[in-house]
């Protein structure tokens, strides 16, 4: 993979060196001790098409196959693979083995459609894919079939599933054919400062961003998130945020090997059947964005009595975290945290247990151990106290750079710091409260959705003069797309039925699609003519309280 990473202020280094938050241990280092030392416990897959009830020992000797088969297949250190593939046991073995070979891993979403998958492979010059058959509406066969011309560094594909026979190149294999008789034994060492993983995020263009992050930053995150569980305690959790988004990746795949625990997985989010498997092995949930949470609440199986004591604590954030699910929390006897982060720098703030309730409801969390912010103007300058400011940030697990030179020039400052593009207020006692976003993206159940993305898909359909997207908030996901059309004269906005058809023959994700439209004769602008968003996000917020 073709990557410079950004420079890193030598000072920073060496803190983070002498404080404990950086090491030389490769991820999969890191993975494979934990994995070894928490053979015994159970790994858990529910699902209708792949379930699988084994322990992380089992998952460990199957992901040392797996790396085997990758490395008699060409790969190595650097390399760059990819998966997309749901919340199974192959996605588990397959992450694994890419690290243990110090090769890179590129996770990628299983609802994403083909735009977004061939973008991925040919951005990050994938050599190899591992993906299922099928799941759910998604073909994953007949889109990488489609594509395939345009994918010159993809060697070959390892297909999960019984379709095999479609694949579209004779290169191409059974994940069984790829778990190799030998499994590997010593993991090899890499340069700590080298790319781990891309994880793509939607953000303010119409294409993904490839975050990179080194072995050290992921580690760094790991270990952030590891002490904030320590803190809460309570039981093992029950994962549904997809393996292939940062969120579920580390809350199912990385902290708990870390933290040499156990991991439940499940590959549909039902509640019903959640609420089930918590009082059938004593487990959590919830955790996430607010979704995974409230759906719970919502679903008539919900028991006081029997599930809030296995929720003590629920760390809560990827969206917005309205106040009031924290005060329903509360009534049951649920406490909750709000944390703010990105997939670039995954733990900003956070707040521990004994933090005041008001601040843990009310806040996104104080800065975390290492972690440095700032909230600034328009033009750079630190504003005061209780004064909206873009946060920026700066600390450990801070990403290296992303897959495009241009994109991490852009996003830092001169002197290093990221610049977030959310807006916050900092209080007298040090807690950051997000209050609007000045980049262009509305974040639906933690998963980004690029406005301009589907404005550009949009303004195509037939007699649209102009689009907007904004977020509109929403109290299962937190924040949804919302469509604002002004058509060309004597024409009508499309329907929902319409733009569902149209963004689905364009191959965009589905959580991409908005969920709710509107028309307008004409936009509030600016004296230079720009569309003002925030006008728009704030006339859905007023009528959303109204």
């Amino acid at each position: 993979m073709d990557f410079t990473p950004r420079v890193v202020d030598e000072q920073d280094a060496r803190r983070y060196m002498a404080e404990g938050f950086w090491g030389d241990d490769s991820l999969g280092a890191l993975l494979a001790a934990g994995l070894r030392d928490a053979a015994s416990h159970p790994f858990t897959v529910r699902s209708d098409r792949m379930p699988y009830r084994g322990t992380l020992g089992e998952v460990d000797a199957l992901a040392r196959r797996v790396a085997a088969g990758l490395r008699g297949r060409g790969i190595g250190p650097g390399d760059a693979v990819a998966f997309q593939l749901p919340n199974w046991l192959e996605a588990a073995a397959t992450f694994y083995a890419i690290t243990y070979l110090g090769a890179v891993v590129v996770p990628i979403v299983h609802f994403y459609g083909p735009k977004e998958v061939g973008y991925i492979l040919r951005k990050t010059r994938v050599k190899a894919l591992v993906t299922a058959d099928r799941f759910g509406h998604q073909d994953f066969l007949a889109n990488l079939a489609g594509m395939r011309d345009t994918l010159v560094d993809l060697e070959w594909v390892a297909i999960v599933g019984d379709r095999t026979s479609d694949a579209a190149d004779p290169r191409d294999l059974a994940f069984a054919d790829l778990v190799a008789d030998d499994p590997i034994d010593a993991i090899p060492a890499v340069d700590p400062r080298a790319p781990a993983l891309v994880a793509y995020t939607s953000g303010t263009t119409s294409d993904p961003k490839g975050v990179v992050h080194s072995h050290r930053t992921i580690n760094a995150e790991i270990h952030q998130l590891a002490a904030m569980q320590n803190d809460r305690g309570g039981p093992a959790m029950i994962t549904g945020a997809p393996v292939g988004h940062g969120i579920g990746m580390l809350a199912a795949l990385l902290v708990p090997v870390f933290r040499r625990s156990e991991i439940h997985l499940i590959d549909v989010w039902d509640p019903g059947r959640v609420l089930q498997a918590m009082l059938d092995e004593g487990l959590s949930a919830g955790q996430g964005s607010t979704y995974f949470l409230t759906s719970l609440l919502d679903h008539p199986d919900y028991d006081v009595e029997r599930h809030v004591p296995l929720m003590p604590f629920v760390g809560l954030g990827g969206s917005a975290v309205p106040a009031a699910v924290g005060e329903r929390c509360a009534a049951l006897g649920i406490e909750i945290a709000r944390s703010f982060g990105s997939t670039e720098h995954p733990s900003i703030t956070g707040s521990s247990p004994d933090a005041p309730h008001d601040k843990r409801v009310n806040t996104d969390g104080r800065p975390l151990p290492g972690v440095e912010i700032r909230l600034v103007d328009d033009d750079g300058n630190d504003v005061e106290v209780g004064t909206p400011g873009e946060i920026w940030s700066r600390g450990p697990e801070l990403f290296v750079g992303y897959t495009d030179a241009a994109a991490t020039e852009a996003a830092f400052s001169a002197d290093g710091w990221f610049m977030t593009g959310d807006i916050g207020v900092v209080d007298d006692d040090g807690y950051l409260a997000i209050t609007d976003r000045k980049k262009d993206i509305i974040i639906r159940g933690g998963e980004n959705v690029s406005a301009q993305e589907v404005e550009e898909l949009l303004v195509r359909m037939p007699d649209v003069a102009e689009v907007a997207v904004v977020a509109a908030p929403d109290a299962r996901l937190g924040e949804v797309a919302c469509a604002f059309f002004r058509m060309q004269t004597g024409h009508r906005a499309p329907e929902p039925a319409e733009v569902r058809a149209y963004l689905e023959q364009a191959g965009i994700a589905r959580q991409k699609w908005p969920e709710h439209l509107r028309a307008v004769d004409e936009f509030p602008r600016t004296a230079s003519g720009k569309v003002q968003k925030f006008v728009l996000r704030q006339r859905l917020r007023d009528d959303a309280s109204s």
